[in-house]
């Protein structure tokens, strides 16, 4: 990059006031200083002002080996601190900043989970299972099978839903609404009865339907209110987003895991209390009756409460759509903003609900594994227990990968694209191994290296495609669409997995083991091609660049959003890199900060005067000195205006 001194000498004379001299000549060393601290961070810039991502690969393994070393150590420094003022301090900082952005998460984990694991209950009690096991002598086929169905066509409702309310009305009020709807499902779901089994089962499906809609909701709303709370307000962003903001979303998703973890707990617990103290059939009809109900009233008291802090607790969630609305003048939903992403980022869509769905796929046929296995090992078993604990068990190394995702996913070396790619790629084997040696691995000599299979393939679904596809589907879209955009690309995963569930009743387990593979390749190819790799990309450059596109001035950006080491193979050979320039772009971005202070300046002018209009407040009204003394002193010099903030957008159909 070259240095700015290299433009030429400054006059002598002072400021050139003719419009015509390039301000930056007149740049004080402290002033360079100063503006270099702002516009080129340390954690993404070297000392020369070289961008990470401009750095040779060796050099780039160097910094960022560097910055991410320091950062350790910063952060190893701060919890010790903490610790020393009040050793339970850093329980209490998690707590705050991972669990309860995750709760509902966390909430949903435990009840979708619970489906699962009640089903096998159901069909090993005598009365339940002549409704709930074949050939169903006491309730219908269809509505058995539609238990399943009626839960993620009620998820996927609420994920489409919920993600365009939450643009609408806000993150808040969407965050809000999720809890509601929860909490009344799940006191449906602890209510449920019929006057026949047949009767209870619809009623057990549309309480299931009506309470998927809440968690629909949770994962757009849970995503972009987690990362727009990382990045903060200001104009200028911040090292937590640059450097921890995957790990901030990834964290509160990996509360889905510890969900799971306590559901399957709780459900052993009260297996054993109402069951006399023993997990072994013969079951009771009051054994069950019981373990189901109080199941799903225990997280009940958990929703009801985090209804009351999403409302009184959580009134700034919407903050940053309301900046981007307000940027943008627009009021209720932003329909212009929808069109021009499907228009720009079309193919992302492709990536983020292509990889979604190819994961679900996946997701749900990790259960096949484990059924096989059990059988091998325990041929005469009719417990539920060896089942639940290996559950048990598949959790905990799950909860590894989560946990290992969150710490990895924002490591520039590895990030969310290459997790992803090599997640699909892992899983694609673990699943075409067996399908090809599908009798050796069944047999009693090779079933443990079948069990093995079954729990690296959860780990890498979770290290890898599951936490990532949450992160992206938010991450690579716009503000004012990102709900919207999360939505119906965590909807289309949900088909994957009604597809998996419809699919699965038609063709034998051998047959599923060939199937499934594909859906890893499938996934890892549209992540290659059209999956941006934003690790370590300042979200607020997302951001600028999008004012940019819908100003209709998607040619004038030059900033690093276009560098190609955060473009999609596509977005690259369709050009899209030629745009950037960071000499341009440093240029750029003080004539934008110069435009900000100069409206600074008139709001000071006009409160002074007693016309100060509080809506017009910027976000960021403390100047330095020397930045405001450089842009008194060069006064005229620049464009005098932002260019993100054009009189006129163009015509985007000329």
């Amino acid at each position: 990059m070259a240095e700015y001194k290299d433009y030429g000498p400054a006059a002598p004379h002072g400021p050139d006031m003719t419009g015509t001299h390039d301000p930056i000549h007149d740049m004080t060393p402290n002033e360079r200083q100063i503006f270099d601290y702002l516009l080129k961070p340390d954690d993404s810039y070297s000392n020369n002002g070289v961008y990470w991502g401009d750095m040779p690969w060796l050099e780039q393994i160097k910094f960022v080996s560097r910055t991410d070393a320091q950062e350790t150590k910063r952060e190893a420094s701060s919890v010790w601190s903490m610790f020393k003022k009040d050793p339970l301090s850093p329980v209490s900082y998690y707590f705050k900043n991972m669990v309860l952005p995750g709760a509902g998460l966390g909430l949903e984990g435990y009840v979708l989970f619970s489906i699962g694991n009640l089903k096998p209950l159901f069909q090993a009690q005598g009365s339940y299972a002549k409704c709930w096991k074949k050939p169903y002598s006491t309730c219908n086929a269809t509505w058995i099978a539609a238990v399943e169905y009626m839960e993620i066509s009620g998820i996927i409702v609420g994920q489409i839903l919920v993600g365009i309310l939450g643009d609408w009305l806000g993150r808040r009020w969407g965050l809000i609404q999720d809890a509601s709807i929860m909490f009344i499902g799940l006191i449906m779901l602890t209510a449920a009865w019929g006057v026949t089994q047949n009767g209870w089962v619809i009623c057990y499906a549309w309480s299931l339907f009506f309470y998927g809609i809440g968690v629909g909701g949770e994962y757009p709303m849970t995503a972009t209110s987690g990362m727009e709370n990382a990045v903060g307000s200001g104009k200028v962003s911040t090292k937590e987003d640059r450097l921890h903001r995957g790990r901030k979303v990834t964290s509160a998703f990996l509360m889905q895991g510890w969900g799971q973890f306590f559901n399957q707990v709780i459900l052993i617990l009260l297996l054993l209390i109402f069951h006399h103290g023993s997990g072994n059939p013969p079951y009771s009809h009051v054994a069950v009756q019981w373990t189901y109900r109080v199941s799903f009233a225990i997280p009940a008291v958990g929703t009801l409460w985090l209804v009351y802090y999403r409302t009184f607790k959580m009134k700034s969630a919407s903050k940053q759509l309301a900046a981007a609305k307000k940027k943008s003048k627009v009021t209720g939903y932003d329909t212009h903003s929808l069109k021009l992403t499907f228009t720009y980022f079309g193919p992302r869509m492709i990536a983020t609900a292509g990889a979604w769905f190819a994961n679900d796929v996946f997701f749900y046929g990790n259960k096949l594994f484990q059924s096989e296995f059990i059988d091998v090992i325990l041929p005469d078993n009719d417990s539920i227990m060896p089942g639940w604990l290996y559950n048990l068990i598949n959790v905990g190394v799950s909860l590894v990968g989560y946990y290992l995702a969150s710490f990895l996913i924002d490591n520039k070396l590895y990030g969310r694209k290459r997790m992803q790619m090599i997640g699909f790629f892992m899983d694609f084997l673990l699943f075409v191994i067996p399908a090809f040696n599908f009798e050796r691995y069944k047999s009693l000599g090779h079933i443990k290296e079948f069990q093995t299979m079954y729990f690296l393939s959860s780990f890498f679904n979770q290290f890898g495609p599951n936490a990532v596809t949450f992160l992206v589907a938010a991450e690579v879209y716009p503000t004012p669409i990102r709900a919207t955009a999360h939505g119906v690309s965590a909807a289309a995963g949900k088909l994957g997995a009604l597809l998996a569930s419809v699919l699965y009743n038609y063709i034998d387990t051998q047959m599923k083991f060939y199937v499934v593979p594909w859906f890893g390749l499938m996934g890892m190819l549209v992540t290659i091609l059209f999956l941006p790799d934003t690790t370590g990309l300042d979200l607020k450059e997302q951001e600028r660049r999008w004012q940019f596109i819908r100003a209709g001035r998607e040619s004038d950006y030059h900033g690093v959003a276009v560098h190609p080491k955060h473009l999609s193979w596509w977005e690259r050979w369709s050009g899209l890199g030629r745009y950037y320039d960071a000499d341009a772009d440093y240029k750029q971005k003080i004539e934008e900060m110069r435009a900000d202070w100069e409206a600074s300046e008139a709001r000071k002018a006009d409160e002074k005067a007693g016309a100060w209009d509080e809506d017009g407040e910027g976000e960021d009204s403390v100047w330095s000195s020397d930045v405001s003394t450089f842009f008194e002193k060069t006064r005229g010099n620049g464009s005098g205006t932002s260019p993100l903030l054009v009189p006129k957008e163009k015509d985007l159909s000329e």
